[in-house]
């Protein structure tokens, strides 16, 4: 009988690539790991892992054996869902992780509903950019999180997460108030100012106050780190446009971002949301031109917990509180 428990360990051993970044994931010492792996070995009568480097790499029986364990994990949240859902539990703490806007956006409001509709239902809170959240998922430190999509994401996730779409937000220019493409307006930036959404345009852009993404090839530009998700959104917009970005500045805080572009550091893409009510005076926001550059949000849970008692209503909340703020619809 192969122990359940091992199974975690070598999936969290897959998805870390050694043993001492698996044992921090799962609380446990990196000889612990060890012990655990050398018993499944030993279950199996496989060698399972080989080093690698500095780190390890799974055998073919290794792979054989995680395909199974994804499945046998994923049976086992379904299992504790229907136990729950028996037991009557809508009852109890739900770990919810996301980005700064996405909690602003969804998560606040969520909780505010779920105090009305599941009393009984704790949801806490923690600040996580994509590159953390599904990990934390699926590392289980977090029961569910809401995230973007971006390349960096875990490469079996389709198969490990149940994903639930929120929303889609589109991108907008964020440019120094004295740049050609601004358009000369005078008054407070931001979404909502005088220099806001939809503003008057130059020459040098669409003609409507929208701006090609074509048009700041030569710019300098002010972006998010690797591995934030809005970098990959950014990245690929450039890309389409048929040039790479000459980042020379990087913040996660986007209100940073526009700080640095107010300065006349460079240009920005920036979502719509992120800066929505935020007092910019030194920079002109514009729409972007052409096909819409956006981030997709959705909320994840392993994989046969999406009907577990503690999530399904959260999941449900997370949804209407979507549907109502579409963000950045109103400004096209």
């Amino acid at each position: 009988m192969i122990d359940t428990r091992r199974l975690r360990t070598l999936r969290a051993v897959a998805d870390h690539r050694t043993v001492t970044a698996a044992a921090a994931a799962l609380y446990l010492t990196p000889s612990a790991v060890s012990q655990q792996l050398a018993a499944l070995e030993t279950e199996v009568g496989h060698q399972l892992l080989v080093r690698d480097g500095r780190g390890v790499r799974l055998t073919a029986a290794g792979q054989i054996l995680l395909a199974h364990s994804d499945t046998v994990l994923a049976q086992l949240e379904r299992a504790e869902a229907e136990l729950a859902a028996y037991a009557g539990g809508q009852a109890g703490e739900v770990v919810a992780v996301s980005f700064a806007t996405g909690i602003t956006t969804v998560l606040a409001p969520a909780m505010a509903a779920l105090a009305v509709s599941a009393p009984g239902i704790r949801l806490r809170v923690r600040d996580a950019e994509g590159d953390e959240s599904l990990t934390m998922v699926l590392d289980g430190h977090a029961d569910l999180a809401v995230a973007v999509e971006y390349r960096g994401a875990p490469r079996d996730e389709e198969r490990r997460l149940s994903r639930v779409p929120l929303y889609a937000e589109p991108f907008d220019a964020v440019l120094p108030r004295g740049h050609r493409l601004a358009g000369g307006v005078g008054g407070s930036g931001g979404v909502g100012g005088d220099g806001g959404v939809g503003g008057a345009g130059s020459g040098d852009g669409a003609g409507d106050g929208r701006v090609r993404v074509e048009d700041l090839a030569d710019e300098s530009w002010i972006g998010p780190y690797p591995g934030n998700p809005c970098h990959d959104v950014v990245m690929t917009a450039c890309e389409r446009a048929g040039f790479q970005p000459r980042v020379i500045h990087s913040s996660d805080d986007f209100r940073a971002v526009a700080a640095l572009a107010g300065a006349g550091a460079g240009v920005a893409l920036v979502p719509r949301s992120a800066l929505r009510g935020v007092y910019l005076p030194e920079v002109v926001i514009r729409p972007l031109a052409g096909s819409p550059v956006t981030r997709r949000v959705f909320a994840a849970v392993r994989t046969g917990a999406e009907e577990h008692p503690l999530l399904r209503p959260v999941l449900d909340a997370l949804r209407a509180a979507a549907a109502r703020a579409r963000p950045g619809a109103e400004d096209g």
